[in-house]
């Protein structure tokens, strides 16, 4: 049974109001997340007069297929995975350049690609060793916290300081019911510390991974909205405009190294409308 504040945040529909005074944060759990999930809504901030900070919390050094079609090695030697993650954290910065997003208000803090679940659970205050780098700390040199740990309280409290330092009114995130567990253990990072903040009725949620058959149809098909998931997510559609679509699928074009392999897939987010939720 919804509460009676739950209900009244989805009678609010999917975004609340915006405006110039609107500063939102957008939490990606890897490079290319923040476009697929929000581009639209980065678009409409900024145009809006108002302000929109991005935080990757890893830097996509962990996909095998990237290795093997862009590094072209099967095996994975640490200097072809930091090549990886400086290739996609550049393309990061090349997307949401794209979409407004000043470069000041792009921060990376560098945790492990597929280790986010490892921190939130059996890594909580002892340094995880990641799989794909060997890290046990940050090794970014322009990450914004480099050379902290790889536990889950340095994340949180690293996430919570970049709360204090953007100050978001919005926060769009994702929802623990995304199939992927990166996302899931993103959504969780973001809903833990809102609480504790008591600032959880600043966020939103939005879902990427859903199983292998969501989105539908895959590949860019122009002038149709986005297909709502098979979970019951209370997820809600936000409508963009033409200029809003062009921006999103010239940065999702920007994502040159997840392209080549997952084009259908990213070109299917470009739609007509953009899925959130008042509800994790």
């Amino acid at each position: 049974m919804l509460s009676t504040f739950a209900l009244l945040l989805l009678a609010a529909g999917s975004l609340p109001p915006i405006d110039s005074t609107t500063s939102l944060l957008v939490v990606s759990p890897h490079p290319d997340d923040e476009t697929l999930c929000c581009a639209g809504a980065i678009r409409r901030v900024l145009d809006a007069g108002g302000r929109v900070s991005v935080v990757w919390l890893t830097s996509g050094d962990g996909s095998e297929l990237s290795m093997l079609l862009v590094e072209k090695s099967l095996l994975k030697p640490r200097e072809k995975v930091r090549d990886l993650a400086t290739k996609r954290m550049q393309e990061a910065r090349n997307a949401t350049e794209i979409l407004g997003v000043d470069r000041t208000q792009q921060f990376f803090l560098g945790y492990p690609d597929g280790g986010l679940t490892h921190l939130l659970t059996d890594h909580r205050s002892t340094s995880w060793h990641a799989r794909f780098t060997g890290e046990t700390q940050v090794p970014y040199p322009d990450a914004l916290f480099p050379g902290h740990p790889y536990t889950g309280e340095s994340l949180e409290r690293d996430f919570s300081a970049l709360l204090d330092r953007v100050q978001p009114t919005l926060i769009l995130a994702p929802s623990p019911k995304d199939t992927h567990p990166d996302h899931a253990a993103t959504g969780l990072v973001t809903i833990h510390t809102l609480t504790r903040r008591g600032e959880l009725p600043s966020a939103r949620y939005w879902i990427v991974h859903d199983g292998d058959s969501w989105p539908s149809p895959r590949g860019y098909v122009p002038g149709i909205p986005l297909n709502v998931p098979r979970q019951d997510t209370g997820l809600l559609p936000f409508t963009l405009t033409d200029t809003e679509v062009a921006s999103k699928l010239q940065a999702v074009n920007a994502y040159r190294t997840q392209m080549r392999f997952m084009a259908p897939f990213l070109l299917a987010f470009v739609r007509t409308t953009e899925l959130y939720s008042a509800l994790p």
